[in-house]
């Protein structure tokens, strides 16, 4: 038996923050250390936070990362560990997104990343350089490029993120040279669904090379992206272990080398590919012998055998039915994102939210007083601070929703009604028009824009987070006014399609037995800026709606396919009705490109979102001709 302990950390850093970085770092390194663990992982990017963006261009960013890295070496020369960090570099122009191996009070050896995506939230190729096979450079004396390291308790191949999401990325060449263990370190945010993608393609590609994969991910938010750790370890395609998500920390199993060596030899397949390889020539990976620079201690380590003491039997079943393990992972991001926002800025002392008594900001509301929980759980009301504002068109039944809901958490709750300053506006605005009135769709967005200056207001006066409460689909269609309720700091929700924010509701209501939810949801959604509105009679059905967008944003389908495909998916509804919907989906969403451009900071919890930075990239001036059919 050759045991190796591998501990796996998740950290919840800061951009720029090299100091705290490596602090908390450090904590948990020790704490690995004397726990025993022979090899300690940490996330990509550690000491810099991700994503720096275009930060790394600043040299002095750069340059500043390094002396952290060598205090990190310091602070753990006396420890039996082998640590993986990662670490920004610039080597002749180029900055570099480096894994740096850590032993025995040295900087052993960089290995930087070879494949850099450029999709989704990703556009790191912008501002890195890639590692490239059988690269051997230098940097500051220690080795970099493509390498393996050879240690007392077997051969450790480092690599970066999205390095294992290609079929073609370094793992192969680097198994292939005699890796035992390879450490993938990333940065991979939160995305809905997405763990359990991960979770197959660290089992695939450890069948596939036949190597037992250490994989950490980061944790905790960073402007709008949301990182929720949950690093594994599989062994030759055996999944060993799952470290907790959405937490800061470590956890850590003990695998048997020699069993992934073994492996090798019972896999035909895998030792056929490689003989093909070696004889077209296939370009190895060199290796830097590091056996003198620590003596692990393994001696204590046992063999790792099943908590339920059967190699034959199943393991019990700890997996969350389908719908609490969505709604929750949902909640759980969302509020992480929130609270590391609010706490990582350090510009506001407390979260303010303008409380409608409607199905958004009451969820978001509820989004908020979770991560009020965790910050402050004797009272954790005391952070938050709601105001309704009704306007003549507000109902008693939303006024009581939301004084229902704001009471059972203990948040504090303010009545500020705009009437007679709607009154006003409206008439200066007539008079402006030269005493031509208003349009009805100017008297709402008076309305939206009223509240949202006097949150503003709040917000500057007090030190307050302001909170935007609007959800995806009806921003997507523009049934939102800016400089209204299309305004705030931090967009909470807006990521979030309409059907999901009441099948979130739906939940919270079951699992908490909020009265104020149930008032909430018994009134149809609509947003009460004129008499007997309701959202979805001025737009479509919801779940139509969310449909359109999803195969008009998402899929790419032209109109005439989108129908198509709604068709059988809702036959209820007649074809010309359908198409009907079909058609002012497009023609809303392509003309409102320019209002959510102008959204603020959002969260992103999916792969489509609404964020012209991060992930739909649309011109806002377009024409319309390339959907007519020819």
């Amino acid at each position: 038996m050759r045991l190796v302990k591998v501990g796996i950390a998740s950290v919840n850093t800061t951009v720029g923050a090299f100091v705290r970085n490596t602090d908390r770092a450090l904590v948990l390194a020790k704490r690995m250390s004397e726990d025993g663990v022979t090899v300690g992982v940490f996330q990509e990017q550690l000491l810099a936070g991700y994503p720096a963006e275009d930060m790394v261009q600043w040299q002095g960013f750069i340059d500043r990362q390094w002396p952290e890295l060598e205090r990190f070496a310091r602070e753990t020369a006396a420890l039996s560990t082998v640590f993986v960090v990662g670490v920004g570099v610039a080597l002749q122009g180029q900055r570099l997104n480096c894994a740096a191996v850590v032993a025995g009070g040295r900087v052993l050896g960089l290995v930087p990343k070879e494949k850099l995506p450029t999709y989704s939230v990703f556009y790191e190729a912008r501002t890195f350089g890639r590692g490239q096979p059988g690269m051997k450079e230098r940097y500051r004396g220690v080795p970099l490029g493509d390498y393996l390291f050879q240690f007392d308790f077997g051969l450790v191949a480092p690599e970066v993120c999205e390095d294992i999401w290609s079929a073609d990325g370094p793992m192969r060449r680097r198994t292939y040279s005699g890796a035992e263990l390879v450490v993938n370190i990333s940065a991979s945010p939160f995305r809905l669904g997405f763990v359990e993608t991960r979770r197959e393609l660290i089992a695939t590609r450890a069948a596939d090379h036949q190597c037992t994969i250490a994989y950490c991910n980061a944790v905790g938010s960073n402007d709008g992206l949301i990182f929720d750790g949950g690093g594994f370890l599989n062994q030759n395609g055996r999944h060993v272990m799952e470290t907790p998500r959405f937490q800061e920390g470590f956890a850590a199993a003990v695998v048997d080398l020699d069993r992934t060596l073994r492996l090798r030899g019972e896999a035909t397949t895998w030792r056929v590919d490689r003989e093909a390889w070696l004889t077209t020539g296939g370009q190895g990976t060199a290796v830097l012998d590091c056996t003198d620079a620590v003596r692990t201690r393994r001696e204590s380590l046992t063999y790792p055998v099943p908590a339920h003491r059967s190699f034959f039997l199943p393991t019990p079943d700890k997996r969350r039915p389908a719908r609490e393990a969505l709604c929750e992972d949902i909640l759980d991001a969302l509020s992480l994102g929130v609270g590391d926002y609010f706490e990582k800025t350090r510009a506001f002392k407390v979260l303010g939210i303008a409380l409608s008594g409607g199905r958004d900001s009451l969820l978001t509301l509820l989004i908020a007083h979770r991560y009020a929980k965790r910050a402050r759980p004797e009272n954790p009301g005391s952070l938050i601070q709601a105001f309704y504002m009704p306007s003549r068109f507000s109902s008693d039944s939303t006024r009581d929703a939301a004084e229902t809901i704001a009471r059972e958490l203990g948040v504090a709750f303010q009545v500020v009604s705009i009437d007679e300053a709607f009154e006003r506006e409206r008439d200066v605005a007539a008079r402006m028009l030269g005493g031509v009135p208003v349009t009805p769709i100017t008297e709402q967005n008076i309305q939206a824009r009223l509240r949202a200056q006097r949150m503003w207001n709040w917000s500057n006066s007090c030190g307050g987070l302001f909170l935007q409460t609007g959800n995806m689909s009806e921003k997507s269609v523009g049934y939102t006014t800016i400089g209204g309720d299309l305004m705030g700091a931090l967009a909470v929700i807006s990521n979030l399609p309409k059907t999901v924010v009441m099948y979130l509701l739906d939940y919270l209501q079951e699992v908490t037995g909020y009265e104020g939810i149930r008032k909430v949801l018994a009134k149809p959604a609509g947003p009460e800026l004129a008499h007997n509105q309701v959202g979805e009679e001025e737009l479509m059905p919801f779940p139509i709606l969310d449909a359109c967008f999803y195969l008009f944003a998402s899929e790419k389908l032209t109109p005439s396919e989108m129908l198509q495909a709604l068709t059988p998916m809702f036959p209820e509804v007649e074809a010309a009705r359908l198409g009907g919907y079909v058609d002012k989906f497009v023609r809303l969403f392509t003309q409102s490109i320019y209002k959510w451009v102008q959204s603020p900071l959002s969260l992103h919890v999916g792969n489509l979102d609404l964020d012209r930075e991060r992930a739909l990239q649309l011109p806002v001036v377009t024409g319309s001709e390339w959907m007519r059919e020819t």
